[in-house]
């Protein structure tokens, strides 16, 4: 009988990490991806291991997930690229500065330690960065990693703990029966266990849906693109303070010379037909942007564009913790485009909550019990 103690459904990043640290609780775990680990969202986006920036309630798990991404060659024997090259947020006006002094502030409180630059100070010592930069805000320890590779690694690892990995499987459907879940797939038949984690990104709503917690998720598509290979001068993550929409960019630069970039406009997507589509205007837009922190790569070549399907929530927060009406059933999916950093910490915290029944770092924010529609007051 196919039974374990947890099935997983879906080989993100959040799926396969949970998977390893169930394991190294001693579970037994199934995880059932539809594709590849790694092929949705896990796999498209820009690979920032940054903490600023953050929701305030999000920095616990994230200070939990840094801490992971510290360990990755002794836990999984794989870096996955993660390199502590610090990120660097800058502005362009007055107000703007003074919010990320605030926020440098506040996270001071969560252990993150932030460094104030002033516009002098930010030219000297970074000297590649346009005049239109006023301020900028250090993050020394954060960084940047390889989305390609991470959730394959988290995989690969688990597999080699003792999860059984079934890539290229259809989930059909989950129903409770008795102790058990019952998860029928297209492809493998049926697998059993008392409990399931739900971890299936732009489609997890499918599944919360037939448990009667249906969630107001959208799909959107990142807009990335890559240049061609220059000198290796950019060590810091950059990314942009602005309320302005089109004004966001973030890039970083591999050490192979390549850089990465992409920006808060979004792209179409589909969960239905499992398609993303990158628009020229996001691309040369954030290009632009990027031009105008770093002066010097105007002429650089754009040598590839991707996307892939994102989950947004309207309060831009997770789902994540237990069911509120099924006992046994868990989510973690609804990232809004800022799971890859946190990834490992939520894999590391989910096996704590099924493992255990509670979790050392906060998570009541991301109960999906904030959707519940509300109870209708009696008739008089």
């Amino acid at each position: 009988m196919n039974r374990s103690d947890v099935v997983i459904v879906g080989g993100g990043i959040m799926g396969c990490a949970s998977a390893f640290f169930l394991r190294r609780r001693g579970l037994s775990v199934t995880l059932i991806e539809r594709g590849l680990t790694g092929q949705q969202a896990s796999g498209t986006n820009f690979g920032n291991v940054r903490r600023q920036g953050r929701y305030l309630h999000q920095l616990p798990l994230a200070n939990r997930a840094r801490e992971i991404w510290g360990r990755l060659p002794e836990l999984i024997g794989e870096d996955c690229e993660f390199v502590a090259s610090g990120h660097l947020r800058v502005c362009y006006t007055p107000d703007q500065a003074a919010r990320l002094e605030a926020y440098a502030r506040d996270a001071s409180a969560y252990g993150l330690d932030l460094e104030m630059i002033s516009a002098n100070a930010l030219r000297h010592r970074f000297p590649y960065i346009g005049r239109e930069a006023i301020a900028g805000c250090f993050a020394p320890v954060d960084g940047h990693a390889n989305p390609r590779l991470t959730a394959p690694a988290f995989g690969r690892a688990a597999v080699r703990a003792g999860a059984r990995l079934e890539e290229g499987t259809e989930v059909l459907g989950i129903e409770r029966d008795g102790e058990d879940f019952r998860v029928a797939t297209r492809e493998r038949g049926e697998f059993r266990a008392p409990v399931v984690l739900v971890t299936a990104g732009a489609w997890g709503n499918r599944l919360s849906s037939t448990f009667g917690e249906p969630v107001p998720l959208s799909v959107h598509g990142p807009q990335m693109a890559v240049t061609e290979p220059l000198p290796y001068r950019i060590e810091p993550t950059f990314g942009v303070s602005t309320p302005h929409v089109h004004e966001t960019v973030y890039f970083r630069q591999v050490k192979r010379g390549n850089i990465v970039y992409g920006g808060s406009t979004r792209g179409p997507a589909s969960n239905e037909t499992n398609r993303a589509a990158v628009l020229p205007e996001n691309i040369l837009g954030q290009f632009a942007q990027m031009r105008r922190v770093i002066p010097a790569l105007a002429r650089v070549a754009i040598i590839r564009t991707w996307s892939g399907v994102e989950s947004y929530l309207p309060d831009d927060v997770p789902v994540m913790g237990p069911s509120a009406t099924t006992p046994g059933l868990f989510y973690a999916f609804g990232f809004c485009g800022a799971g890859f950093q946190i990834g490992p910490g939520v894999g590391d915290v989910m096996a704590e909550l099924i493992a255990t029944g509670a979790t050392t770092t906060p998570i009541e924010p991301y109960s999906i019990a904030r959707f519940a529609a509300p109870a209708e007051s009696p008739t008089p």
